[in-house]
């Protein structure tokens, strides 16, 4: 225990665990037989990544990662029940040498463990580190799948799947309060953040529940808990959010604020009642995450130099546009953070409010008050701002109430959901806006995507004539096709995928005084768009295309997301 207290102490030092938290891991640990560094990563105070490191050079020990660790078995006897007992104590063989047998293990405190070990071997066993999931994975390719070794979540389970066909609403919520349940969403929590994901997805279905993470804008099925534990699970995150746990038919909308893994982090949960129970997403938002320089987010050089003007213009509207998930909310956080200052008032109206924004007056849309886009905008206007920003131009009445705002010696940034620049021009004409007061408005519509970055550790290089030429996207980019492009490969930096992080494609259409003419002229979106063409301006797909070039992304993803345009 005293070594543990030292650890602990090491780590309250470092700022990695407050005292708090270090009061609620041994008041836990006191409770219930488990490890003290276990307990700090499964409820989300230290993350394993940070953890392992001070393991390291508190043990003085070293540590290894999954390519050391043998997914084959060695060369020595193991009976049946020490690949049991392996499986249980989550130990996994790496090497022998002489008579040392060398164990990966994630908690170098159990002793009693490794000193069992050696009375089963007959080896002397020297432990080393490794991460937890690495160590399951080999487990499960040398023994077969891994169980659990915490019987008391067993018994949860049974008592739940019994508290779910009662309704006992009560009674779930106790099950829902229960240590193992706790640790089971956090655990779930910490991992997809440890995993870059953006959003979790609980899915139940006639015989099982999935859990799905989605990484780089691609859904991942990942390991689910035990389908017995389903309803306790998700009772456990709508008490987390505030939600009414006995109401399973309607849909219900929360939010969070947690500390995982040493970071705080913001959960939107939304539930929806589905054929066998509810389904339940989890929108991951790591605070300080979208605060990102426009600089650094894909933008090429001229786009980037245009876009900053316009932001920097006293008056005006800016529309980005693209589909959910597109980038267009960090796009515009991060003008906003580059025109903040104390010199300027800013007010925005979001469904919701995604960060705080320092120095920024920001309002959460309400709709169930009466406190719409239109609403909120027209109420803005009076508190003499001079940016406004609106989370999205969903009506006529909040399109025409922007319009003016911009006319009246406001900067406007808004957002719509359209294919493509030209197409925000005429949704905003079929809203009814007036086409005089659009083209003395806008300043200009910046369309967006967000494609999957190359993990540069493992990509390779390709003769582009390996592509089937027969494909008629591949016909469409602008200048001389590129000889050599660049594909995913997949490794331990990018968890097998190939792609490690997004960047943005983009489409900037300036309305200049021609476009301002075809605008009053009442023209089409592919009339705006052939004029932005022969006035410079390049689409998303040839933006798209740039970054296959310079091995930024794979020709499969510029296809992927660029496919609607052509």
């Amino acid at each position: 225990m005293e070594s543990y207290l030292n650890l602990a102490e090491r780590l309250v030092e470092r700022r990695m665990l407050s005292d708090d938290e270090l009061e609620r891991v041994v008041k836990l640990q006191h409770e219930q037989p488990a490890s003290l560094t276990r307990l700090m990563v499964e409820l989300g105070f230290v993350s394993e990544d940070d953890l392992l490191p001070v393991l390291r050079d508190h043990f003085n020990i070293p540590l290894v990662t999954l390519r050391e660790i043998p997914a084959v078995p060695l060369p020595i006897e193991f009976s049946a029940n020490l690949g049991e007992f392996l499986k249980t104590a989550r130990m996994v063989p790496v090497k022998v040498e002489g008579r040392d047998l060398i164990v990966a293990t994630s908690d170098p405190f159990a002793i009693a463990r490794l000193h069992a070990l050696e009375v089963a071997s007959g080896l002397r066993v020297t432990p080393v580190l490794a991460k937890e999931k690495e160590i399951s994975a080999r487990i499960e390719a040398l023994f077969g799948s891994t169980t659990t070794s915490d019987n008391t979540q067993g018994a949860v389970g049974r008592e739940i799947e019994g508290a779910v066909d009662e309704e006992d609403v009560a009674h779930l919520r106790d099950m829902a309060s229960e240590v193992p349940v706790i640790r089971l969403v956090n655990q779930m929590l910490v991992r997809a953040l440890e995993s870059r994901a953006s959003d979790v997805h609980i899915e139940p279905f006639e015989n099982q529940l999935k859990v799905r993470y989605r990484i780089d804008g691609i859904l991942h099925e990942v390991e689910p808990p035990p389908r017995q534990l389903k309803a306790a699970v998700v009772s456990r995150l709508k008490i987390l959010a505030q939600l009414n746990i006995a109401e399973r038919r309607l849909p219900q909308d929360g939010r969070i604020k947690i500390r995982l893994a040493g970071k705080d982090v913001d959960l939107r949960i939304a539930t929806v009642p589905t054929l066998y129970g509810e389904s339940v997403v989890i929108r991951l938002l790591e605070r300080g995450q979208i605060f990102t320089q426009l600089e650094t987010i894909g933008f090429p050089s001229d786009i980037l130099n245009y876009f900053n003007g316009m932001i920097l213009k006293p008056h005006g509207m800016i529309l980005v546009t693209g589909p959910t998930g597109s980038g267009k909310t960090t796009t515009l956080y991060g003008a906003l953070q580059k025109i903040n200052d104390p010199g300027k008032k800013i007010i925005t109206i979001e469904d919701p409010v995604e960060y705080q924004l320092s120095g920024v007056n920001q309002i959460q849309v309400k709709p169930q008050i009466g406190l719409t886009f239109a609403n909120g905008l027209r109420s803005i206007v009076r508190q003499d701002p001079d940016v406004i920003m609106v989370g999205e131009i969903r009506d006529a009445e909040t399109a025409e109430i922007a319009v003016q705002a911009a006319l009246t010696g406001h900067l406007v940034f808004s957002t719509l959901h359209t294919n493509d620049a030209a197409g925000a021009i005429s949704r905003l004409l079929e809203m009814g806006v007036q086409d005089y007061l659009l083209s003395s408005s806008l300043l200009g519509v910046l369309a967006q995507r967000l494609v999957r970055r190359l993990c540069k550790t493992c990509r390779k290089q390709v003769s582009f004539s390996n592509f089937d030429s027969n494909e008629p996207e591949l016909s469409l980019p602008t200048g001389n096709l590129p000889e050599q492009v660049w594909e995913a490969v997949g490794c331990n930096t990018c968890s097998g995928t190939g792609y490690l992080g997004r960047v943005g494609i983009f489409e900037l259409l300036p309305v200049t005084s021609e476009i301002c003419k075809i605008i009053v002229q009442r023209a089409d979106a592919g009339t705006i768009r052939s004029l932005a063409v022969q006035q410079g301006m390049r689409l998303l797909r040839d933006d798209g295309w740039d970054k296959v070039r310079h091995g930024v992304t794979t020709v499969a993803e510029g296809l992927r997301v660029t496919r609607e345009e052509a």
